[in-house]
């Protein structure tokens, strides 16, 4: 039987949530009000909200002074790239451990995760040193494979997490039927499992589109992505924060777009199982 829920604790709920909500958003918000003041306005005290005299200045002079399609493209280069290559290498890793197990499976998943508790930049200058010997600094094949790696034991662990979901009988059926292991992991398993790919798929693409860390130290000008353009607004002059806004404005339009059509998507992949 349902349990009776009160209009009073709808209403409670419903306000909490909103208040979250606001609260998590009003810094995109602010940024996004703060890129059409001027830098005068934006460092004003008291602020001003909504009352202000509105300029599109910034955008122009950020367009004008950096080449933001340069940036943008390698954004996406590098983020769908990584994410692609990851589930190539994750898919069948995923399988390996969801449906044929050894004693080691969950000490290597424990290690996997464990490698995401480690700063990064305490392998920053081997990484650096390789990079440079082996030619791929400021190379979007070079930020490619190390987005690749740092958001590796995230996409097996999820997919892991929705393999186990699917019964082990549905592809025993398919050997039987003369299936080869390629054959059930890409005609039977991945059709499957196609609502917990995509929300993999979705959230390493989020992942790697807002990783700066690795993509400001690896990259200079050729294979610098959007992170890299929002820095450039942050010099020893000082920080210009209406034209740092407007970078940031531009930089995370385009994820903020994907992440609201895809939300559905998202939470369903995330929260339902393989089977119903």
């Amino acid at each position: 039987m349902a349990r009776n829920v009160s209009t009073r604790h709808k209403v409670v709920v419903t306000v909490v949530a909103w208040t979250v909500g606001i609260l998590i958003f009003f810094p995109i918000l602010w940024t996004f009000l703060t890129s059409f003041k001027t830098e005068a306005q934006a460092i004003a005290s008291p602020p001003a909200f909504l009352f202000f005299d509105w300029t599109t200045e910034n955008y122009f002079e950020v367009q004008s002074r950096s080449n933001y399609f340069k940036h943008f493209m390698n954004s996406v280069v590098i983020s769908f790239g990584s994410t692609l290559l990851g589930l190539i290498i994750a898919i069948p890793s995923a399988w390996a451990m969801a449906f044929a197990p050894t004693k080691r499976t969950k000490d290597v998943l424990m290690w996997m995760l464990s490698t995401k508790m480690m700063p990064p930049v305490g392998v920053l200058v081997p990484m650096y040193l390789m990079y440079r010997n082996s030619a791929l600094l400021d190379t979007r094949t070079g930020l490619v494979i190390v987005l690749t790696l740092i958001n590796l034991p995230i996409i097996i662990w999820m997919l892991y997490t929705y393999f186990k979901e699917i019964p082990g009988e549905i592809l025993e059926a398919a050997r039987m039927d003369g299936a080869s292991l390629s054959k059930e992991i890409i005609y039977v398993l991945t059709p499957m499992a196609i609502p917990g790919i995509a929300s993999t798929l979705l959230l390493n693409i989020i992942l790697a589109w807002n990783e700066a860390f690795w993509t400001l130290n690896l990259s200079a000008a050729k294979a610098a992505p959007l992170t890299a353009f929002i820095a450039a607004y942050s010099s020893p002059e000082g920080l210009f924060y209406a034209k740092l806004s407007a970078a940031s404005t531009m930089a995370i339009a385009p994820i903020l777009i994907l992440g609201w059509f895809s939300q559905k998507q998202l939470v369903r992949g995330l929260t339902f199982g393989a089977v119903k």
